[in-house]
């Protein structure tokens, strides 16, 4: 069954964040005649966002129109101090969690999990950068600092900006097989082998 993949942007998210893990599963699809993943952005509205440094975006759906949802991925960025104390935001993810095979946050976007209480008493990564403030949103976490990426549960996270690229991979490889993952990112031209 091909697997639907939402994409969470919102103002001043990470380019990388979210164009990564897109490209790594659209990728992954493509190769095998699309068959594997359905990949598209999804914000609280239609209205284009404006991502770090400007990139403007326009997300495919919004949270009225946006189909069911296999694979979250949260995207991180300056932008996730405000997406999550944004009560739209935190009640649609929480919403979408209970449903997912898989719930992803890169970087940043760990917050949201965290303002959440979905990280209370896991494991998670994000920025290095962030781990001072994920210390207060989230308390009762456990931040894996020397890791790239980490699961706990159908929770993962993963370290800062490039790191959701190996998280993407990764995730890949559990639902599709390592090969699959390799074939992929031999295409990118990616080197799988730096966790």
């Amino acid at each position: 069954m091909k697997k639907n993949v939402a994409i969470l942007i919102f103002d001043n998210a990470e380019v990388l964040d979210f164009a990564g893990p897109f490209e790594v599963f659209s990728v992954a699809s493509e190769l095998k005649n699309f068959e594997l993943f359905n990949v598209f952005t999804v914000a609280k509205d239609s209205n284009a966002i404006s991502a770090v440094n400007g990139l403007s975006v326009n997300p495919k759906y919004n949270f009225q129109d946006c189909p069911p949802v296999d694979i979250l991925v949260i995207s991180g960025g300056i932008g996730s101090k405000k997406a999550m104390v944004d009560k739209e935001i935190l009640a649609w993810v929480e919403q979408i969690h209970q449903n997912t095979l898989y719930t992803v946050s890169i970087c940043s976007g760990a917050r949201i999990l965290g303002a959440l209480g979905l990280l209370d008493g896991k494991k998670y990564c994000t920025h290095h950068g962030v781990y001072g403030h994920m210390a207060e949103v989230v308390p009762a976490g456990l931040p894996q600092k020397e890791k790239r990426f980490v699961q706990d549960g159908k929770i993962f996270t993963s370290g800062g900006i490039s790191a959701g690229i190996d998280l993407s991979f990764h995730v890949v490889s559990l639902l599709y097989g390592d090969d699959t993952a390799k074939e992929t990112a031999d295409y990118m031209e990616y080197n799988l082998n730096n966790e």
